[in-house]
């Protein structure tokens, strides 16, 4: 049920955008000093609802410039991850666990307890996979709060720099500021694909090791 949700969810926001983004925009803009502390705390929900991020960090940028913008685009993004983990942590854990089975979901928390964090910071350098979907998958398989709020942070830096740069750029009209988030993009991309398929090779590779039968 919890999964039905979830994709209802993405379908709806991600897909169908029913959330007005302009309207959101212009109710934070008419918080005056507070808008960066508001913008934190609207985008975090939104994200964790399935709102694309990108459009949410390029708001950010045409709000308050490239770079307050990035550093709100960060904080909301760590809202995001610890809603979402929570969420998930709640709803899913004790599923996710049934499901898996008490060996696998042993050696899960075994490697969630030696590399959660680098896990995380790992996910967001993957291109085309939603931060808010992952957040709640970590949230299920038990990754601690901290680690999910200091592995976005970490690892959502390029991307956030990228997107609100964009957002930035179309605002003060300035192309230099544009080519420079693509060319952060394309190595950002570049490098969470190379990386995630050796991630998946080591895997693999230690998935067969552990089930292997053992030698006679």
């Amino acid at each position: 049920m919890f999964v039905v949700f979830l994709v209802a969810m993405f379908y709806l926001l991600a897909v169908r955008h029913v959330v007005n983004i302009e309207d959101v925009r212009r109710t934070v803009a008419a918080t005056g000093p507070l808008a960066p502390l508001t913008y934190v705390v609207v985008s975090a929900v939104l994200g964790a609802i399935f709102v694309p991020g990108p459009i949410l960090a390029a708001s950010s940028g045409l709000l308050f410039g490239p770079l307050l913008g990035v550093f709100v685009t960060l904080g909301a993004t760590v809202g995001t991850a610890v809603v979402a983990s929570l969420l998930g942590r709640r709803a899913g854990r004790d599923s996710a666990r049934a499901l898996l089975g008490a060996s696998r979901s042993e050696r899960i928390d075994g490697l969630i307890e030696r590399g959660g964090l680098w896990a995380v910071v790992g996910q967001r350098f993957v291109p085309g996979l939603s931060d808010a979907l992952a957040s709640y998958a970590f949230g299920a398989f038990g990754v601690p709060l901290w680690q999910m709020a200091v592995g976005a942070f970490i690892g959502s830096v390029p991307r956030a720099f990228v997107y609100t740069a964009l957002g930035a750029s179309i605002g003060n009209k300035s192309p230099a500021l544009a080519y420079t988030a693509i060319g952060v993009w394309c190595v950002t991309a570049v490098a969470g694909a190379f990386a995630a398929r050796r991630a998946v090779k080591h895997w693999r590779s230690a998935h067969h090791e552990a089930e292997a039968p053992p030698d006679e």
